[in-house]
């Protein structure tokens, strides 16, 4: 499609090395093959030039970084293990944030010198907290490839805001000076929609009006513009700013028990009885914060996190005590204090990473991570006590003499090698580690079983220019039925040296928001559904729906998809946001009794950490339970 662009070469910067790694795995084929690789050839991450937050294309969950995995849990077995004699006081299963906090509380715990070994299956670190880098127009353009920000809806912890602390992040102080969301609606910008012709009959971008965003205009001129017929105009302004009660005669905990009970979709439906249309455009705003649809989030929870239409039921603080710690917390503490760096959390994981490997990035400060080039090459340095080895994806875990130690195995650039530690702490994906470590007590691996997470997609696609956007006054467009349900131009901030453009006329980026699902089933029968999804879909596919629904959002404004659109970078991530409790589907039991509770337990010198063991999506959580898994490692 030459109109859209699609025939128009753009940098991909996916190097033959990374490609390597791809291509080694699938043709690796069975973990029963031979190693592929010489044992004297460098690994990928020591070749020149090597610098994966460069790279575009498909990232995320890229090629090579999943398939000896999934093999895994097909029932391939192991050969050809190779012995590497390495020995290291810790190995830690996962290099996202909840890894690297515990190499961090491990050496906080046991003493800096201790050696401690951090395996991750990307060629990156930092897990979800992915940094992606453009240089359209020859700056340098930094965006989030994953985790979006500081956020919580809770207040930080002692031990997370210690950590933030020992890294230098003051987080208030910091928000202050780096947040600049002002700018955009300075210059006039506001939330938008984009009511699409498959969905609502015809395709309209409606600017002032989106996405959860209070109207900047009356509602009802900006709503005369959309293709809603008046009856539903009339239903969708009612539950934007109307004050019914829809469940009259019932106590506020009655009200709030009700709520957990039902789906933001029968809410809407079947008390505040909508027109079908309002349904259809609130059915995606849940995508953002869940990875599902407003049919499998309670109503609740979307009264907790401010969502529409619960003005008249005059609820108070506070959440019904069976329902645990949910999004709804924010309706109770107000959340934690928010702060977007431009790479978002990425950030905490670079300076996580220069806390255990100095050489690896230079600096000593917040300012100067922003911009600070990592090299990849020393992180693997025999000489450091801490090491972060890449592309090397963990196949099993196994106590060893009799529990005194911990056998490692892992595959990297097609070889497997075993290594061997006085502690583990797995800070991988926890569904996964049933696989990896057999012999965990059955109960348990149920358990990890259940902990199924969101998938999602954070595509982001570098500009020529964003004049469009400026032109149509939108900084960010909710568009409930198209392929991307969200489009943000990219946060503005200024750190370090560092800033996002501010002239329209300046390159930028935009993020574009899909989470696959499958509206109608359980909540982890669509995430199950989506990931299928995700993992089929090509990276073609992707800039052929970015190529063509940019067109026709922007295309009034004189956007042109083969002109604007400098790079593409699709993050995947098939195993997304961590599993947080749900009323719908969740059975109503004691906390101790919680999957990720009892999934989490330690087996001896072998704890369990990430954010699916805290059963929140927020990196507060990924960072106290590194936090409790290091503290439940036997002294001995």
């Amino acid at each position: 499609m030459a109109d859209l662009g699609e025939d128009r070469a753009i940098p991909r910067r996916d190097l033959l090395q990374g490609m390597l790694i791809g291509a080694a795995s699938l043709l690796g084929g069975s973990l029963l093959r031979a190693p592929l690789a010489d044992a004297g050839a460098l690994p990928a991450s020591e070749l020149p030039g090597y610098y994966p937050p460069g790279r575009t294309g498909m990232r995320g969950s890229h090629p090579g970084s999943f398939e000896q995995a999934h093999a895994l849990r097909d029932g391939a077995g192991l050969a050809a293990v190779t012995a590497s004699g390495e020995t290291y006081d810790l190995v830690v299963v996962g290099g996202g944030i909840s890894g690297l906090a515990a190499a961090h509380f491990y050496r906080a715990r046991f003493g800096a010198d201790r050696r401690v070994l951090v395996l991750d299956n990307h060629d990156d670190f930092g897990g979800h907290a992915k940094r992606n880098e453009f240089h359209a127009g020859g700056a340098l353009q930094l965006i989030n490839g994953g985790t979006l920000e500081i956020d919580s809806p809770r207040p930080y912890s002692a031990v997370a805001q210690g950590l933030l602390r020992d890294l230098g992040v003051d987080v208030p102080a910091l928000a202050r000076r780096v947040e600049q969301h002002q700018r955009y609606t300075r210059r006039g910008l506001r939330a938008g929609t984009f009511f699409d012709r498959e969905t609502f009959g015809a395709d309209h971008l409606v600017a002032g009006f989106g996405g959860g965003s209070t109207a900047t205009q009356p509602l009802a001129g900006l709503l005369a513009r959309s293709p809603l017929s008046p009856q539903a105009r009339l239903d969708l302004a009612r539950i934007e700013q109307g004050a019914q009660d829809y469940l009259p005669g019932l106590s506020d905990e009655q009200k709030k028990d009700r709520l957990s009970r039902i789906s933001y979709l029968d809410f809407l439906r079947d008390l505040a009885r909508v027109d079908p249309a309002v349904i259809r455009y609130y059915q995606a705003l849940t995508q953002d914060w869940w990875g599902i649809g407003s049919d499998a989030v309670s109503a609740l929870d979307c009264w907790g996190i401010g969502y529409r239409g619960f003005k008249g039921l005059n609820l108070s603080p506070g959440v019904i005590r069976r329902m645990g710690p949910t999004s709804a917390g924010y309706a109770t503490t107000g959340g934690s204090t928010k702060l977007h760096f431009p790479d978002g959390n990425a950030t905490l994981a670079r300076l996580l990473v220069r806390s255990l490997v100095p050489a690896a990035i230079p600096g000593n400060t917040v300012d100067d991570v922003i911009q600070a080039r990592a090299d990849y090459s020393q992180l693997d340095r025999p000489a450091g006590s801490a090491r972060v080895r890449l592309n090397s994806t963990v196949l099993n875990v196994v106590r060893a003499d009799g529990g005194g130690s911990v056998d490692v195995v892992y595959v990297r650039d097609g070889g497997r090698y075993r290594v061997q530690a006085r502690h583990c702490v797995l800070a991988c994906w926890n569904m996964m580690i049933p696989y990896l470590c057999r012999q965990l007590p059955e109960p348990q691996q149920a358990a990890l079983h259940q902990l199924v997470k969101s998938p999602l997609v954070y595509t982001n696609v570098a500009l020529r220019n964003w004049e469009p956007l400026a032109r149509l006054g939108v900084h960010s467009i909710y568009a409930p039925g198209s392929w991307h349900t969200m489009i943000v131009l990219n946060h503005a901030a200024r750190i370090g040296g560092y800033a996002t453009p501010a002239d329209p006329r300046q390159p930028s980026a935009i993020r574009m928001l899909r989470t696959p699902c499958a509206p109608g089933l359980a909540e982890f029968d669509q995430n199950r559904a989506g990931r299928a999804e995700l993992l089929a879909t090509s990276f073609a596919v992707f800039e052929r729906n970015v190529r063509e629904q940019l067109a026709r959002m922007l295309g009034s404004a004189g956007f042109d998809p083969a002109r604007d659109i400098e790079a593409i970078t699709v993050n995947r991530w098939p195993h997304g946001y961590a599993p947080e409790y749900n009323p719908l589907f969740d059975p109503d039991v004691p906390p101790a009794q919680r999957a990720h509770v009892v999934a989490r337990a330690p087996y001896g010198n072998i704890t369990i950490a990430n954010s699916d063991s805290g059963g929140l999506a927020y990196t507060d959580a990924a960072i106290d339970q590194a936090h409790r898994a290091v503290a439940e490692l036997p002294d001995a």
